[in-house]
């Protein structure tokens, strides 16, 4: 496991998706992945926080560089709940839920966002106009509007497969009307 690569690749990737999202400060992307993918184990079966706190770190410090919100899904055993700035829940008057994301009920990336964020709260639910998903663990429950799929020249974070998306207002009215 290459840890400066993962870095390294997260990082590109990352940029790849704030070009592509054209996102407006204040906005957020969504993150979710499976350590246990990227070092190329069954999903679930090996979380390892030194991964979980590379990706995390790398992906919180451009985000909060670039004024956009991190939200970090966490696993199926807290129902994919997520992990945000407390300022972003107020902001879009998102109800805080009593769960502590931990290694083996939460998953590795939303374990280290609780240390990683400046003022940590769980969700439940959020709509986001991006995201990023690293080890097919499916973000797309938190994706708002028309989705649309962001290509990188990185397929892989260590050995877990790469996805992005991001969104597009709906294209309404037919063959006439004008679009932007």
């Amino acid at each position: 496991m290459d840890l400066v690569q993962i870095e390294k690749d997260v990082k590109q990737v990352t940029m790849e998706l704030l070009e592509a999202a054209k996102l407006e400060e204040g906005e957020a992307i969504v993150i979710g992945g499976s350590t246990s993918e990227i070092i190329g184990e069954h999903l679930g079966s090996s979380t390892n926080m030194e991964v979980a706190e590379t990706v995390v770190n790398a992906i919180v410090t451009i985000l909060k560089e670039n004024k956009i919100y991190p939200v970090i899904q966490s696993c199926e055993h807290i129902n994919r709940a997520l992990v945000v700035e407390k300022e972003y829940a107020k902001k879009h008057n998102l109800e805080p839920v009593n769960v502590v994301p931990i290694q083996s009920a939460g998953g590795g990336f939303a374990t280290a966002a609780m240390e990683l964020l400046d003022n940590p709260v769980v969700v439940e639910h959020v709509g986001v106009k991006a995201g990023i998903d690293i080890g097919d663990v499916f973000i797309g429950m938190h994706i708002k509007g028309v989705g649309v799929v962001v290509r990188s020249d990185i397929k892989e974070i260590g050995k877990a497969h790469l996805s992005m998306i991001r969104t597009r207002a709906k294209l309404i009215g037919g063959d006439r009307s004008k679009h932007f």
